[in-house]
């Protein structure tokens, strides 16, 4: 990450990031927070954020975490697991996604992740397994 922002990190390691338009806050082994702004061709139906716009977010925080956290000698990681309980809508504002690690293993990596509206309204939480490679 010498030299490149969060953002311009988060983007390289996964293109994605950049074609939906999120920013690195937090880039760490211990808490990885990514963003995202409510945009009228990001949602579904009557305005609500697409529930794979979440998703995306979620995995990205989360595999940026594992990735942060792979023991010495792994080539990566890769999302082999995931449950996610979306609690409430998102209409507008600032998305925020927030991981950070509750196992971190030789074979596997665990990543909980909090993802909150604009207004800090739990809006998704997502539990995750990233296997070592």
């Amino acid at each position: 990450m010498a030299g490149e922002t969060p953002t311009e990190y988060i983007r390289r390691l996964m293109p994605l990031c950049a074609t939906l338009g999120f920013k690195a806050d937090s880039v760490g082994p211990d808490l990885v927070s990514l963003s995202v702004v409510w945009a009228p061709e990001l949602c579904t139906a009557g305005g609500v954020l697409h529930g794979g716009v979440i998703m995306a977010l979620a995995d990205s925080a989360a595999a940026t975490c594992a990735f942060l956290n792979l023991p010495e000698g792994s080539s990566g990681t890769a999302t082999i697991e995931g449950k996610t309980n979306f609690l409430a809508g998102i209409r507008s504002g600032m998305v925020s996604a927030s991981s950070r690690p509750l196992h971190v293993g030789s074979r596997s990596i665990v990543i909980e992740t909090e993802v909150h509206s604009g207004e800090r309204r739990l809006a998704a939480k997502v539990i995750q397994t990233q296997a070592v490679l």
